[in-house]
Protein backbone atom coordinates (compact mmCIF):
# COMPACT_ATOMS: atom_id res chain seq x y z
CA UNK A 1 0.00 0.00 0.00
CA UNK A 2 3.09 2.32 -0.20
CA UNK A 3 2.53 5.77 -2.06
CA UNK A 4 -1.25 4.55 -2.52
CA UNK A 5 -3.71 8.02 -1.97
CA UNK A 6 -5.46 7.74 1.51
CA UNK A 7 -8.83 8.60 1.25
CA UNK A 8 -10.19 11.61 3.64
CA UNK A 9 -10.18 11.46 7.41
CA UNK A 10 -13.88 10.96 7.41
CA UNK A 11 -14.29 8.34 5.33
CA UNK A 12 -11.63 6.48 7.25
CA UNK A 13 -13.77 6.81 10.05
CA UNK A 14 -17.25 5.60 8.08
CA UNK A 15 -14.80 2.20 6.88
CA UNK A 16 -13.74 1.82 10.69
CA UNK A 17 -17.43 1.87 11.55
CA UNK A 18 -18.44 -0.07 8.92
CA UNK A 19 -16.92 -2.39 10.47
CA UNK A 20 -17.60 -2.13 14.21
CA UNK A 21 -20.52 -0.37 14.18
CA UNK A 22 -22.66 -0.44 11.27
CA UNK A 23 -23.71 2.68 9.14
CA UNK A 24 -26.94 4.98 9.32
CA UNK A 25 -28.40 5.56 5.61
CA UNK A 26 -27.17 8.54 5.41
CA UNK A 27 -23.54 7.52 6.14
CA UNK A 28 -23.52 4.83 3.74
CA UNK A 29 -24.47 7.44 1.26
CA UNK A 30 -21.21 9.26 2.23
CA UNK A 31 -19.17 6.43 1.59
CA UNK A 32 -20.79 5.53 -1.55
CA UNK A 33 -19.71 8.47 -3.36
CA UNK A 34 -16.26 8.79 -1.68
CA UNK A 35 -13.80 7.89 -4.60
CA UNK A 36 -13.93 4.49 -5.28
CA UNK A 37 -10.14 3.38 -6.12
CA UNK A 38 -8.43 4.39 -2.39
CA UNK A 39 -11.82 3.48 -1.02
CA UNK A 40 -12.06 0.41 -1.88
CA UNK A 41 -8.46 -0.76 -0.94
CA UNK A 42 -8.23 0.77 2.38
CA UNK A 43 -11.78 -1.37 2.86
CA UNK A 44 -10.36 -4.60 1.75
CA UNK A 45 -7.30 -3.77 4.34
CA UNK A 46 -9.42 -3.00 7.42
CA UNK A 47 -11.76 -6.13 6.71
CA UNK A 48 -8.11 -8.48 6.48
CA UNK A 49 -7.00 -7.09 9.42
CA UNK A 50 -10.49 -6.97 11.54
CA UNK A 51 -10.13 -10.97 10.63
CA UNK A 52 -7.17 -11.42 11.71
CA UNK A 53 -7.66 -9.47 15.16
CA UNK A 54 -10.57 -11.52 15.73
CA UNK A 55 -8.72 -14.84 14.80
CA UNK A 56 -6.13 -14.19 17.12
CA UNK A 57 -9.00 -12.75 19.98
CA UNK A 58 -10.54 -16.48 19.94
CA UNK A 59 -7.31 -18.13 21.44
CA UNK A 60 -8.09 -18.02 25.41
CA UNK A 61 -6.49 -19.64 28.30
CA UNK A 62 -2.70 -19.49 26.29
CA UNK A 63 0.21 -18.18 28.05
CA UNK A 64 0.87 -14.11 27.80
CA UNK A 65 3.30 -12.80 25.36
CA UNK A 66 6.13 -11.28 27.58
CA UNK A 67 6.13 -7.53 27.39
CA UNK A 68 10.03 -7.12 25.68
CA UNK A 69 8.36 -9.44 23.01
CA UNK A 70 5.32 -7.42 22.75
CA UNK A 71 6.98 -3.86 22.55
CA UNK A 72 9.52 -5.43 20.08
CA UNK A 73 6.80 -6.44 17.97
CA UNK A 74 4.88 -2.69 18.16
CA UNK A 75 7.86 -0.83 17.38
CA UNK A 76 8.32 -2.98 14.37
CA UNK A 77 5.10 -3.02 13.13
CA UNK A 78 4.99 0.59 13.95
CA UNK A 79 8.11 0.73 11.14
CA UNK A 80 6.08 -1.31 9.20
CA UNK A 81 4.01 1.21 8.61
CA UNK A 82 6.18 4.54 8.57
CA UNK A 83 8.07 2.51 6.08
CA UNK A 84 4.78 1.37 3.52
CA UNK A 85 2.48 3.56 4.28
CA UNK A 86 3.86 6.88 4.76
CA UNK A 87 2.01 7.23 8.04
CA UNK A 88 3.13 8.40 11.19
CA UNK A 89 3.41 5.80 14.37
CA UNK A 90 0.86 5.35 16.85
CA UNK A 91 1.63 7.38 19.78
CA UNK A 92 2.90 5.63 23.14
CA UNK A 93 -1.38 6.63 24.49
CA UNK A 94 -2.09 4.20 21.37
CA UNK A 95 0.01 1.69 22.71
CA UNK A 96 -1.88 2.02 26.17
CA UNK A 97 -5.37 1.86 25.05
CA UNK A 98 -4.55 -1.35 22.71
CA UNK A 99 -3.40 -3.26 26.05
CA UNK A 100 -5.94 -2.08 27.79
CA UNK A 101 -8.70 -3.15 25.31
CA UNK A 102 -7.09 -6.35 24.93
CA UNK A 103 -6.68 -7.16 28.80
CA UNK A 104 -10.01 -5.71 28.99
CA UNK A 105 -11.51 -9.00 27.33
CA UNK A 106 -13.65 -6.67 24.79
CA UNK A 107 -14.40 -6.94 21.40
CA UNK A 108 -11.17 -6.92 19.33
CA UNK A 109 -12.68 -5.09 16.75
CA UNK A 110 -14.45 -2.50 18.86
CA UNK A 111 -11.46 -1.86 21.25
CA UNK A 112 -9.56 -1.01 18.22
CA UNK A 113 -12.45 1.50 16.79
CA UNK A 114 -11.88 3.01 20.23
CA UNK A 115 -8.40 4.16 20.09
CA UNK A 116 -9.26 7.33 18.38
CA UNK A 117 -9.52 6.54 15.06
CA UNK A 118 -6.29 8.66 14.45
CA UNK A 119 -4.13 7.97 12.05
CA UNK A 120 -7.04 5.07 11.25
CA UNK A 121 -4.74 3.59 8.12
CA UNK A 122 -1.74 3.63 10.23
CA UNK A 123 -3.45 2.18 13.51
CA UNK A 124 -5.02 -0.82 11.86
CA UNK A 125 -1.68 -1.46 9.16
CA UNK A 126 0.05 -1.93 12.92
CA UNK A 127 -2.79 -3.80 14.35
CA UNK A 128 -2.57 -6.38 11.60
CA UNK A 129 1.58 -6.98 11.91
CA UNK A 130 0.96 -6.83 15.57
CA UNK A 131 -2.12 -9.23 16.11
CA UNK A 132 -0.69 -11.68 13.75
CA UNK A 133 2.61 -11.94 15.38
CA UNK A 134 0.34 -12.64 18.29
CA UNK A 135 -1.67 -15.26 17.06
CA UNK A 136 1.80 -16.96 15.69
CA UNK A 137 3.02 -17.10 19.71
CA UNK A 138 -0.18 -17.94 21.29
CA UNK A 139 -1.42 -20.56 19.10
CA UNK A 140 -1.30 -24.00 20.71
CA UNK A 141 1.00 -26.60 19.20
CA UNK A 142 -0.86 -29.50 17.18
CA UNK A 143 -1.29 -32.74 18.99
CA UNK A 144 -1.05 -35.97 17.30
CA UNK A 145 -3.57 -38.41 18.93
CA UNK A 146 -2.68 -41.94 18.17
CA UNK A 147 -5.71 -44.18 19.12
CA UNK A 148 -4.49 -46.57 20.94
CA UNK A 149 -5.09 -50.47 19.50
CA UNK A 150 -7.97 -52.35 21.71
CA UNK A 151 -8.01 -56.09 21.48
CA UNK A 152 -10.50 -57.92 23.23
CA UNK A 153 -9.24 -60.57 25.43
CA UNK A 154 -10.83 -63.49 26.89
CA UNK A 155 -10.51 -63.73 30.81
CA UNK A 156 -8.05 -66.30 31.30
CA UNK A 157 -9.99 -69.55 32.71
CA UNK A 158 -9.18 -70.97 36.12
CA UNK A 159 -7.37 -74.24 35.37
CA UNK A 160 -9.64 -76.87 36.73
CA UNK A 161 -7.90 -79.52 39.23
CA UNK A 162 -8.97 -83.47 38.92
CA UNK A 163 -11.04 -82.26 42.55
CA UNK A 164 -12.93 -79.88 40.56
CA UNK A 165 -13.38 -82.41 37.36
CA UNK A 166 -14.24 -85.54 39.71
CA UNK A 167 -16.71 -83.23 41.40
CA UNK A 168 -18.14 -82.53 38.04
CA UNK A 169 -18.28 -85.81 36.74
CA UNK A 170 -19.78 -87.09 39.96
CA UNK A 171 -22.61 -84.50 39.51
CA UNK A 172 -23.86 -85.90 36.37
CA UNK A 173 -26.75 -89.12 36.74
CA UNK A 174 -25.17 -91.35 34.60
CA UNK A 175 -21.94 -91.66 36.51
CA UNK A 176 -20.64 -95.08 38.46
CA UNK A 177 -19.32 -94.61 41.66
CA UNK A 178 -17.42 -97.80 43.15
CA UNK A 179 -16.59 -97.62 47.12
CA UNK A 180 -13.32 -99.20 47.29
CA UNK A 181 -11.68 -101.42 50.56
CA UNK A 182 -8.77 -102.33 51.53
CA UNK A 183 -7.24 -105.71 51.66
CA UNK A 184 -4.77 -107.51 54.14
CA UNK A 185 -1.75 -106.47 52.51
CA UNK A 186 0.49 -104.33 54.72
CA UNK A 187 0.30 -101.17 51.69
CA UNK A 188 -3.16 -101.26 52.17
CA UNK A 189 -3.63 -100.61 56.13
CA UNK A 190 -6.02 -97.75 56.41
CA UNK A 191 -6.79 -97.02 53.05
CA UNK A 192 -10.35 -96.22 52.06
CA UNK A 193 -11.42 -94.88 48.39
CA UNK A 194 -14.12 -94.75 45.47
CA UNK A 195 -13.83 -94.76 41.89
CA UNK A 196 -15.97 -92.33 39.54
CA UNK A 197 -16.68 -93.67 36.11
CA UNK A 198 -18.27 -92.43 33.05
CA UNK A 199 -18.38 -95.26 30.62
CA UNK A 200 -20.07 -93.19 27.68
CA UNK A 201 -16.88 -90.63 27.97
CA UNK A 202 -14.04 -93.70 29.42
CA UNK A 203 -13.01 -91.82 31.88
CA UNK A 204 -12.90 -91.38 35.31
CA UNK A 205 -11.45 -90.69 38.61
CA UNK A 206 -9.76 -92.76 41.06
CA UNK A 207 -9.59 -91.12 44.84
CA UNK A 208 -7.94 -92.56 48.14
CA UNK A 209 -7.15 -91.45 51.45
CA UNK A 210 -4.44 -93.18 54.10
CA UNK A 211 -2.60 -94.84 51.00
CA UNK A 212 1.31 -95.51 52.09
CA UNK A 213 4.07 -93.03 50.62
CA UNK A 214 6.24 -95.13 47.50
CA UNK A 215 9.71 -94.69 46.44
CA UNK A 216 8.58 -93.73 42.86
CA UNK A 217 12.25 -94.10 41.78
CA UNK A 218 11.52 -98.19 42.88
CA UNK A 219 8.19 -98.63 43.40
CA UNK A 220 4.87 -97.23 42.02
CA UNK A 221 1.16 -97.89 42.18
CA UNK A 222 -1.13 -98.96 39.26
CA UNK A 223 -4.68 -98.89 38.45
CA UNK A 224 -6.53 -101.87 36.82
CA UNK A 225 -9.82 -102.26 35.55
CA UNK A 226 -12.00 -105.48 34.49
CA UNK A 227 -13.66 -105.27 31.99
CA UNK A 228 -16.68 -107.93 31.51
CA UNK A 229 -16.20 -108.25 27.65
CA UNK A 230 -11.97 -109.42 28.17
CA UNK A 231 -10.40 -112.37 29.93
CA UNK A 232 -9.94 -111.30 33.53
CA UNK A 233 -6.03 -112.47 33.31
CA UNK A 234 -5.82 -109.30 31.07
CA UNK A 235 -7.34 -106.24 32.69
CA UNK A 236 -7.38 -103.11 31.12
CA UNK A 237 -4.40 -101.08 32.76
CA UNK A 238 -5.66 -97.43 33.92
CA UNK A 239 -1.79 -96.09 34.27
CA UNK A 240 0.78 -95.45 36.98
CA UNK A 241 0.87 -92.98 40.15
CA UNK A 242 2.81 -91.80 43.16
CA UNK A 243 1.04 -91.51 47.24
CA UNK A 244 1.89 -88.09 48.94
CA UNK A 245 4.15 -88.70 52.10
CA UNK A 246 1.35 -86.85 54.00
CA UNK A 247 -1.56 -89.61 53.17
CA UNK A 248 -4.17 -87.44 52.51
CA UNK A 249 -6.52 -87.14 49.57
CA UNK A 250 -5.22 -88.19 46.30
CA UNK A 251 -7.20 -87.98 43.25
CA UNK A 252 -5.60 -89.23 39.97
CA UNK A 253 -7.32 -89.35 36.62
CA UNK A 254 -7.94 -92.71 35.59
CA UNK A 255 -6.08 -93.06 31.92
CA UNK A 256 -7.18 -96.45 30.09
CA UNK A 257 -5.22 -97.22 27.66
CA UNK A 258 -8.56 -99.38 25.67
CA UNK A 259 -12.27 -98.90 26.05
CA UNK A 260 -13.85 -99.94 28.49
CA UNK A 261 -16.70 -101.92 27.26
CA UNK A 262 -18.37 -103.38 30.74
CA UNK A 263 -17.27 -102.37 34.09
CA UNK A 264 -16.89 -104.91 36.73
CA UNK A 265 -14.27 -104.60 38.83
CA UNK A 266 -11.24 -102.07 40.17
CA UNK A 267 -7.93 -102.97 41.46
CA UNK A 268 -4.57 -100.44 42.43
CA UNK A 269 -1.73 -102.65 42.86
CA UNK A 270 1.59 -102.17 44.10
CA UNK A 271 4.23 -102.98 41.10
CA UNK A 272 7.72 -101.66 40.04
CA UNK A 273 8.88 -98.27 38.39
CA UNK A 274 6.64 -97.27 35.36
CA UNK A 275 4.44 -100.23 35.83
CA UNK A 276 4.08 -103.78 34.35
CA UNK A 277 1.91 -104.81 31.24
CA UNK A 278 0.20 -107.66 33.07
CA UNK A 279 0.08 -107.85 36.53
CA UNK A 280 1.56 -110.81 39.19
CA UNK A 281 -1.28 -109.61 41.68
CA UNK A 282 1.28 -109.96 44.67
CA UNK A 283 0.60 -106.21 45.95
CA UNK A 284 -3.17 -105.90 45.88
CA UNK A 285 -3.84 -102.61 47.76
CA UNK A 286 -7.31 -102.12 47.48
CA UNK A 287 -10.24 -103.98 45.11
CA UNK A 288 -13.50 -102.50 44.42
CA UNK A 289 -16.60 -104.52 42.85
CA UNK A 290 -19.06 -103.00 40.24
CA UNK A 291 -22.52 -103.64 41.51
Amino acid sequence: MAGMEQPPEEVLDLLVKELTEGLTPDEQGTLAAAAPEPTGDYRRGFERTAAAISLAAATVDREPLPAPLRERLERAAEAFVAANMGVPAAPPAAHAAAHAANDGGRDPVRAAAALGRAPAAGWWAAAACLVLALFAWLRPPQTIFTPALTVQREPPQPELTAEMRRAALLARVDTLKIPLGATKDPAAAGVTGDIVWDSQAQRGYLRLVGLRYNDPSTQQYQMWIFDGDRDPRYPVDGGVFNAPRDGQAVVIPIHNAIPVHSLKAFAVTVERAGGVVVSAREHVVVLGQAS
